[in-house]
């Protein structure tokens, strides 16, 4: 991703508490406090742009959904459009790095994580930075009860088959498993940013769903 300085980012997100939580390690183990209510929630680690997060918020308005995003450059164009929508009161932002999601969540505070377009380090001696990887899998586990469920979508098939073999090796039940999704693509998928890129270059784009037992 080809980031673009916005000087004005960090004003515009400190103005906005309301969306993007600016101490969310204080919520942590108290996110029910947040939302008001004990719904599950979900978080999409490298929530981008945010219309992954947003479109899944007002699909499922009995879901509290929290997106995650390290640039602030980039999440200021999620607060934007949060801020363009009429009422998403089940949804917050985080403008923090994945690899510290336990300074923010306890065991219990996520029922869910999506992974969308990650960024596939096709190097070997990257393999570890890969958000598929076993380290960021014992992660989400450490954060999830029993039966949490990591989804995840890409164009890269490299990465697709490399998460396949890491969930698996990992002790994960695989649920759903597309090599085109959008052959078949169901009525309730909720398409990101890139997603749209490249399926309108005819790229299939690869989906799974993985359940830790």
């Amino acid at each position: 991703m080809r980031l673009r300085n916005k000087p004005w980012a960090q004003d515009y997100i400190h103005a906005h508490p309301e969306v993007v939580i600016a101490n969310p390690e204080s919520r942590k183990g108290k996110w029910y406090e947040e939302f008001g209510n004990h719904n599950p929630v979900h978080v999409e680690v490298g929530t981008g742009k945010g219309q992954f997060v947003i479109g899944m918020a007002r699909q499922n308005p009995h879901i509290n959904y929290i997106g995650i995003e390290l640039y602030d450059s980039v999440i200021v164009v999620a607060l934007e459009k949060v801020l363009e929508q009429e009422s998403l009161p089940n949804l917050r932002l985080l403008n923090v790095n994945g690899k510290d999601l336990t300074e923010y969540f306890e065991k219990g505070d996520i029922s869910q994580v999506y992974l969308n377009f990650s960024d596939p380090w096709p190097k070997t001696r990257h393999a570890k930075r890969r958000l598929t990887h076993a380290n960021f899998l014992t992660l989400y586990k450490e954060l999830m009860p029993e039966g949490g469920e990591v989804h995840f979508k890409t164009d890269n098939r490299g990465l697709f088959e490399y998460s396949l073999m890491s969930m698996t090796d990992f002790g994960m039940k695989l649920q759903f498993v597309s090599l085109d999704l959008h052959a078949n693509e169901p009525e309730d998928n909720v398409r990101t940013e890139y997603e749209e890129k490249f399926a309108a270059k005819g790229q299939p784009i690869y989906r799974l769903e993985a359940k830790f037992k």
